[in-house]
């Protein structure tokens, strides 16, 4: 027998505990998220599928499932499984859990110990382990949510493969509600999911709890906006990713930076993250209308956006939101010109309208003596040989000698592009007029 009752949980068990705790997985399979280190033919899951397991330490957030791989892994590597939590054990329990390890491994059956908040033990409790990691009368796994580097001893830290496991994608929460729902005999609709996944972080307990809370006052089987916003105490905004509403504010959004309104663009902005729009869908939009909308005026428009959306993906919810409320500002107050997208389209309608002409040969390469013959490249003047890199060399067919795309504004950097269009345009005006 081991110090502690680790035997599965039956049903009867699992009745009156919390909903997070009766939809544990029990296979690797039927695990959501940590595709990253979990997928096929990954090291982790090559590692269980094997059989071939280290100590090792799962560092990440609150909520996206250390507890139960270990678990998984404990049932899957046929180890005793011993949960230990460092908040509430010292170096007493510690000895004694260690003990019952070593008999177990006398007779043949290995132990895997489970230490839950590890990084709350001091120096001395986490040097207890090393011993018995070392002659393997554990394989120990240990959950974090801080940086191990700092926060466990170096010694123990190179005997086990730290993984660092990420918050939950509001998808793989979804997925994860779905499958709730069917053990509640309840239904809700996708978009108050939605709202859950986003407002529980990427934290599947969070997001179990408040839909076992909405479930005690759903009506007729189902969950409504009520039951949600009672339970979140705040409004779920009416919002249908995939209906009418989602493309009337993203246009709301869009057409206040063409505007020069960031208040409107603010407050469109507030309407879709609180309603749970993916973020990175509004970072996409927001780098759309910085080469839409402000194009040339401001070229750092762009960068900023491009910027902005990194910054979304590298923090996520809610932090990230400050970034978008930034980029909806600076691109509603930047001087706005839609001249290259207009000069895009006007090409784009030529290409369709005109005949395709060849490449004229002076701007085909002539990589073979063969191809100089035949009079490729011939006539091609290298800009850089000229003053201020700046030739009188026609680069359109002859059918379209001439023709202008780009109509630069006055606003912003287009200003400076428009007198440096008039120059090069009016070199070239001279060299094609006849000599006097």
């Amino acid at each position: 027998m081991s110090l502690f009752d680790t035997s599965p949980l039956g049903s009867s068990d699992l009745a009156g505990r919390p909903l997070a705790e009766r939809m544990r997985p029990e296979r690797l399979d039927d695990f959501v998220g940590q595709q990253h280190i979990l997928g096929p033919g990954k090291p982790l899951r090559v590692q269980i599928e094997r059989d071939q397991l280290q100590s090792l330490i799962l560092w990440g957030p609150p909520g996206v499932g250390k507890t139960t791989l270990a678990r998984i892994i404990a049932h899957m590597t046929r180890c005793e499984y011993i949960p230990f939590s460092a908040v509430l054990s010292g170096i007493k329990e510690i000895k004694a859990v260690m003990a019952d390890a070593e008999r177990l491994r006398r007779a043949g059956r290995r132990t895997l110990l489970f230490v839950d908040e590890i990084h709350r033990f001091n120096k001395a409790q986490q040097d207890a382990f090393l011993p018995y990691v070392e002659r393997g009368d554990i394989i120990l796994i240990g959950a974090t949510t801080e940086n191990p580097s700092f926060e466990v001893v170096s010694a123990l830290l190179s005997r086990s493969k730290v993984y660092a496991l990420r918050a939950l994608t509001p998808e793989e929460i979804i997925t994860l509600l779905d499958r709730a729902l069917k053990v509640l005999e309840l239904s809700a609709p996708e978009h108050l999911l939605e709202q859950i996944a986003v407002f529980s972080n990427g934290d599947a307990r969070t997001a179990y709890n408040i839909l076992e809370l909405a479930s005690a006052v759903a009506h007729d089987g189902v969950i409504d906006q009520a039951a949600v916003e009672s339970v979140l105490e705040r409004k779920t905004l009416l919002y249908d990713k995939a209906g009418e509403e989602h493309f009337n504010l993203i246009s709301a959004l869009h057409k206040s930076v063409r505007s020069s309104d960031p208040d409107a663009a603010l407050y469109w902005l507030a309407r879709m993250l609180e309603a749970g729009e993916d973020r990175m869908y509004i970072a996409r939009r927001l780098v759309r209308m910085a080469i839409e909308d402000i194009g040339l005026a401001d070229p750092r428009a762009l960068e900023q956006s491009i910027a902005a959306q990194q910054a979304v993906h590298f923090l996520g919810v809610p932090e990230g939101d400050q970034a978008l409320a930034q980029i909806a500002i600076y691109l509603s107050v930047a001087p706005k010109s839609d001249a290259a997208y207009q000069a895009l389209n006007k090409a784009t309608e030529t290409v369709a309208n005109s005949t395709a002409e060849p490449v004229p040969m002076h701007l085909r390469n002539a990589p073979t003596r063969a191809m100089k013959e035949w009079g490729y490249s011939e006539g091609y003047q290298h800009a850089h040989k000229f003053e201020d890199a700046m030739n009188t060399m026609e680069c359109l067919p002859e059918n379209l000698r001439g023709t202008v795309f780009y109509s630069p504004t006055g606003r912003g950097v287009e200003q400076r592009i428009a007198e440096r269009l008039a120059e090069i345009r009016g070199r070239r005006k001279q060299a094609d007029k006849p000599p006097q």
